[in-house]
């Protein structure tokens, strides 16, 4: 799950899994594999970091599990 911005300033967390395609028009649009629509403040490339920063984060902790 990562975290966004609204345009009215108000955050939210959104599961990236459901993510299908980030444009920029020139808001940030997320669509959802729904069809649903989510523009944001963040730029395309700020949510392709946050998306890259969550699956790092679980993969490190599924690593770390295994070793145990």
């Amino acid at each position: 799950m990562i975290e966004l911005t609204r345009l009215n300033n108000r955050k939210f967390v959104l599961n990236c899994d459901l993510i299908e395609m980030v444009e920029e028009t020139p808001d940030t649009v997320i669509t959802l594999t729904s069809g649903k629509k989510i523009i944001v403040k963040e730029n395309r490339q700020e949510v392709r970091n946050l998306v890259i920063l969550f699956r790092q984060e679980i993969n490190s902790r599924i690593f770390k599990n295994e070793q145990e």
